[in-house]
């Protein structure tokens, strides 16, 4: 199908068509609000005790005197890179909206959502039970030249049964799983994820280890598609725990950073890869201490939010108005980027067009 576009473009001459992109980087930033990555930190929390142990230090940190300054004092990443390279979606305040399209609001659900395009009730909680769906992962792996070359790197044990690891043989590195070591970077990352404290159980991994570990993966194996998942920006937000919750969140902004920095280096990637990044449910706002929940009895957790750069995708920057876009579109909208259709045998939302117009 990709090749069949491409050449239909060259015989028309269309100057809109641009090259899809080789790889590709999903990356989920669990139950992270748009009010964060569009206002920056919320004075109501950042200045309560209550949820930041630390209210000077919170001060001098993350607040500055208008939301813009803020957002990038918290996300400089997105703000400075993907903010003029790409595309940033869902600041209510400017009418761009994203949605969950799934009644739950919550984790699981969300991922599979994501990953299929499809809001099965049948998710309908966060055991950890084996997606009876096809995932837009599962597709890419059986797509030329993409067979063993999609990988997964999650910090909650649940996404391998998101991506149903079982079935599809896609390499899925969760949680506190060991691993095989290869070289000595790979030991002391398997050494430090044994030895490191869980503060949030078995089921969960440390964010920088799962961030290290697809790191060091993807300096060894190269794959073509990456999926990796964070988690404890969730974890540190129903502890009630504020000011935590925006420290994760800028690490992990300098993580993103710091990959996208390796992968300007190697040519397997470099002027060649389009990275998406999204959450899989937002939180709750008023009363400000609804802030530590989501799910269906919390009020506007459904809106997400979505920012995207990379090849093939245009540096419009971040959106206003137009149509509500959905959390089950993103799965089309991935292959779309690397120039295929993704079906399957359940309904999967349309790509995103503002997103991936000039590859179709």
């Amino acid at each position: 199908m990709r090749l069949i576009r491409l050449l239909f473009c060259v015989l028309l001459g269309s100057p809109a068509m641009a090259q899809p992109a080789q790889n590709l980087i999903l990356v989920t930033l669990d139950g992270v609000r748009w009010q964060e990555i569009f206002n920056g930190a919320d004075s109501t929390l950042l200045f309560d005790p209550v949820f930041s142990r630390d209210t000077a230090g919170a001060h001098k940190q993350f607040w500055a005197a208008t939301p813009t300054e803020r957002r990038k004092r918290l996300t400089p990443f997105i703000w400075n890179t993907i903010g003029q390279q790409g595309q940033l979606y869902g600041n209510r305040q400017l009418g761009s909206r994203v949605n969950v399209s799934n009644p739950h609001w919550f984790s699981y659900p969300g991922y599979n959502e994501i990953l299929t395009g499809y809001a099965d009730d049948r998710i309908k909680s966060n055991d950890k039970i084996d997606n009876p769906n096809v995932t837009v992962l599962e597709f890419l792996n059986k797509q030329p030249g993409f067979a063993g070359k999609v990988s997964v790197f999650s910090s909650w044990d649940v996404i391998e049964a998101a991506v149903n690891e079982k079935k599809t043989g896609i390499y899925a590195s969760s949680a506190n799983e060991p691993t095989q070591p290869r070289t000595a970077t790979d030991s002391l990352l398997s050494d430090i994820t044994a030895l490191y404290p869980r503060e949030n159980g078995d089921g969960v991994r440390a964010d920088f280890l799962t961030y290290f570990s697809a790191r060091q993966y993807m300096k060894q194996n190269q794959p073509r598609v990456l999926f990796l998942s964070f988690d404890e920006t969730d974890d540190l937000a129903h502890a009630g725990r504020y000011l935590d919750h925006l420290r994760m969140l800028q690490s992990i902004d300098g993580y993103l950073a710091d990959l996208w920095k390796m992968i300007q280096k190697m040519p397997q990637y470099a002027g060649k890869t389009a990275i998406l990044v999204t959450t899989d449910h937002g939180r709750g706002h008023t009363p400000k201490a609804r802030w530590k929940d989501h799910g269906t009895k919390t009020a506007d957790s459904y809106q997400i939010w979505m920012v995207t750069m990379g090849t093939g995708i245009s540096a419009t920057g971040e959106q206003k108005n137009g149509p509500v876009f959905f959390q089950n579109q993103i799965a089309a909208t991935l292959a779309q980027l690397l120039g295929f259709d993704f079906k399957a045998d359940h309904p999967v939302g349309k790509p995103i067009d503002t997103i991936v117009g000039a590859n179709r």
